[in-house]
């Protein structure tokens, strides 16, 4: 279609797409694979300027080892059981906006004084939001999908704005894979008495 990519965008797009599909799907796969996405990610937003996008990667990288070990001990030490699909507590929206807020704030100042970023505030509010919604996904909770749904309907016209053609097209796609993961998950919800005492023992942790 006439637009310039590279083979790191491309594969960044593959593995990309293929993360989000098993993360819908509830795959333990998608944690390595999401590691490799987010190598060549790292690589592209370099390239790209977005530099706060870049950094969030090696945390991405860190969150994926705790959600790989979150979701096969269920959470805690010493527990087999595979992590369960639950809601996020009031508490946890409380310190997840807060800790947001604050990211977003810092994130802005710093960019826009130590780096050329043509965006610092997108560049920082997408990476804050992106930690939210990872730290979701590595607890299970179902809310997580509507973060990563609110940071891809940013993420779409930043990427075409950087010239990132086929990126943003992969984040649309991200977009109805999001939507099809909220569906999964939310069916696969315990009953109302289970989902009770597993959000209260989630929140213990």
């Amino acid at each position: 279609m006439g637009w310039e990519t590279s083979w790191t965008e491309i594969l960044g797009f593959v593995t990309g797409a293929l993360c989000v599909w098993l993360v819908a799907r509830q795959h333990l796969a998608n944690w390595p694979v999401g590691i490799a996405n987010n190598v060549f990610f790292i690589v592209l937003f370099a390239q790209a300027g977005l530099y706060a996008d870049a950094g969030l990667q090696i945390v991405f990288i860190a969150l994926a080892a705790y959600g790989w070990w979150s979701w096969t001990h269920g959470g805690g030490p010493g527990t087999a059981e595979a992590l369960p699909v639950r809601r996020t507590t009031r508490a946890e929206w409380l310190w997840l906006l807060a800790a947001g807020a604050v990211g977003t704030a810092a994130l802005t100042l710093l960019l826009a004084r130590v780096s050329d970023s043509t965006v610092p505030f997108w560049d920082a509010l997408t990476t804050a939001l992106s930690l939210m919604a990872t730290y979701g996904q590595c607890r299970k909770l179902l809310e997580s999908w509507w973060l990563w749904i609110a940071v891809d309907l940013v993420y779409v016209p930043l990427y075409v704005y950087k010239g990132l053609y086929l990126t943003s097209v992969l984040y649309v796609g991200f977009l109805a894979l999001c939507v099809a993961g909220l569906v999964g998950w939310r069916r696969a919800l315990p009953a109302p008495g289970g989902r009770t005492a597993t959000a209260e023992a989630g929140a213990a942790v």
